[in-house]
């Protein structure tokens, strides 16, 4: 039997029956009135994402050449941007309300949960409406497509920025934000290449390369939705919750699809591998004697380490996974410091091995190694880095002392990045030491170095959010990501920008979303009464 860590919360439990692993409680499928209810909340998102889908023609990030001026009907939406700003809030809105909703048949204390197949039916319909629109709430697409096409004509994307390499009239930089246009890519061979690939079949047509880049985001959220549950089942995690608050999150649909981001290619092949690595593992617990290598363990555990590091060939964020594996690989061991040495050893020469193929083999070389900083060029105002630095910057001002701003981003963010692999160090001894599950850990430090970091994006959390949705079951853990994954939305227009200069519609569009929202609220609150009633307090489920 496959086997997962077990964390200090557990260990008792475990020592006592060394056999089996932490298991989810058995649950009862939904009843015919829950059904009923459950239907409801899966048509509002996908009434959400209907308006988001309509709005983002006139309110999304579109290209300069936009092929929906094209289409009638259609292209009405384009001419009045201020209404499809509304109707797009109004599809946020819907959505993150219905993803609430959800959440009420996959806590883990209920006797009924939703099962696996029902959620990846809503996961679908949910995201069917945004699979052929224009990107939503950023244009990094478009940065994308241009370093990807700097590739497919034999240059160094590395090396050369978009309006250097491509020339400031390509199509392909005119979409490109300004700030981006004369910075080089700071994203792993694997993605670039595959990027100069799919740039092949798109030709010069920007449309068409945004689809095929959302195409392969699907791809990793296939993978999301394949490691997901069955890491959570390992880890003693219902796989509904885990489900609910990782795959169906609406940072993941509104980001990694709309928005069609490359965290989704990396989280997947992170998690992946997480899967594959520990396929082999026996049950291993604190002061068990640990069994002989199974049949194949070296084998998956090997496995899983090269398709992590294929996720840090995709972005580089997904090498932390192979530290925390290399836990989970020791304490399966004896868990003495010889074992974590041997599995370091172990991790770092499948990641030195693996990148040394992918970088020659797809003929760019090393040269993201030296393009790592880009991203911190932009300073977002939703990180506290910045906003401490920004707050101290005035501070000095008010003081006479002079404007420091700048200085105190740099000083600031190296304090982060500090705190941030003290933090990461921590967890990793603590793991070893059987204090946390190792996801676990991975989950804080990648939530330590996403919030840290000078250029924040509420995107960056789900590397944190997904790993810890497969191992922290507490109920703290789930109502304190579910308000960051309700606000986090609504604080990024769905321009990717300000709304052309003119904020001032902003607050219009939430009005006029909040007013739709209510009316939605009270019809369903008449179609299915039970998912307002209030639900019986949480009690602790024994693994």
């Amino acid at each position: 039997m496959a086997v997962q860590d077990e964390t200090a919360e557990t260990a008792a439990v475990a020592v006592s029956d060394p056999v089996t692993p932490p298991r989810p409680h058995d649950t009862a499928p939904l009843n015919a009135e829950e059904t009923r209810a459950l239907t409801v909340v899966r048509r509002l998102g996908t009434v959400g994402t209907l308006f988001l889908a309509f709005g983002s023609l006139g309110a999304g990030a579109a290209p300069i050449a936009n092929p929906v001026m094209d289409i009638p009907v259609l292209r009405l939406f384009a001419r009045i941007p201020t209404v499809s700003l509304a109707i797009a809030f109004t599809g946020v809105g819907l959505l993150v309300f219905a993803w609430v909703l959800l959440g009420r048949f996959a806590k883990p204390s209920r006797e009924r949960l939703a099962s696996r197949g029902q959620l990846s039916r809503t996961l679908a319909m949910w995201v069917a409406p945004l699979l052929f629109i224009p990107p939503l709430f950023s244009r990094d697409v478009y940065s994308y497509l241009a370093q990807s096409e700097i590739v497919r004509r034999g240059m160094d994307p590395y090396a050369l920025g978009p309006a250097i390499a491509l020339g400031q009239a390509d199509p392909f930089t005119n979409n490109v934000s300004g700030m981006w246009q004369q910075t080089p890519a700071p994203y792993g061979p694997v993605f670039l290449r595959i990027g100069g690939w799919l740039n092949e079949l798109a030709g010069n047509h920007v449309a068409t390369g945004v689809l095929l880049q959302r195409a392969l985001e699907l791809v990793g959220l296939a993978l999301i939705v394949w490691a997901l549950p069955r890491l959570a089942t390992r880890f003693g995690v219902q796989p509904a919750t885990a489900m609910w608050l990782g795959a169906l999150n609406p940072l993941v649909i509104f980001h990694l699809v709309a928005g069609t981001h490359n965290e989704a290619l990396g989280i997947g092949l992170m998690m992946a591998g997480l899967e594959i690595g520990i396929r082999r593992l026996p049950v291993r617990v604190k002061g068990d004697i640990p069994p002989p290598l199974a049949k194949g363990e070296l084998l998956f555990i090997v496995l899983g380490a090269a398709v992590i590091t294929l996720g840090a060939m995709v972005k580089i964020n997904a090498f932390l996974g192979l530290p925390f594996f290399g836990v989970m690989i020791a304490r399966r061991w004896h868990g003495k410091i010889a074992d974590l040495l041997r599995a370091a050893a172990l991790m770092l020469a499948v990641f030195a091995v693996v990148t040394v193929a992918l970088c020659l083999g797809s003929g760019l070389g090393f040269g993201w190694i030296g393009a790592l900083g880009t991203p911190g060029i932009v300073r977002s105002w939703i990180s506290p880095v910045n906003e401490l630095a920004s707050l101290s910057g005035v501070l000095g001002i008010t003081l006479g002392l002079g404007n420091h701003t700048d200085s105190l981003v740099s000083i600031i963010g190296l304090i982060g990045y500090a705190v941030a692999a003290a933090i990461t160090v921590k967890f990793l001894w603590d793991s070893f030491r059987w204090r946390y599950r190792p996801i676990i850990g991975l989950g804080v430090s990648m939530g330590a170095f996403m919030m840290l970091h000078i250029a924040m994006q509420p995107w960056w959390l789900l590397w944190a959010v997904i790993p810890l949705a497969a191992a922290a079951g507490t109920s703290r853990f789930r109502h304190a990501a579910m308000v960051v994954s309700v606000v986090l939305p609504f604080l990024t227009p769905t321009t990717g920008s300000t709304f052309t200069g003119r904020t001032y519609v902003v607050p219009f569009a939430y009005l006029a979303g909040i007013v739709v929202i209510i009316l939605a609220a009270l019809l369903v609150r008449h179609l299915a009464p039970m998912l307002f009633k209030r639900s019986a307090p949480e009690t602790p489920v024994a693994a």
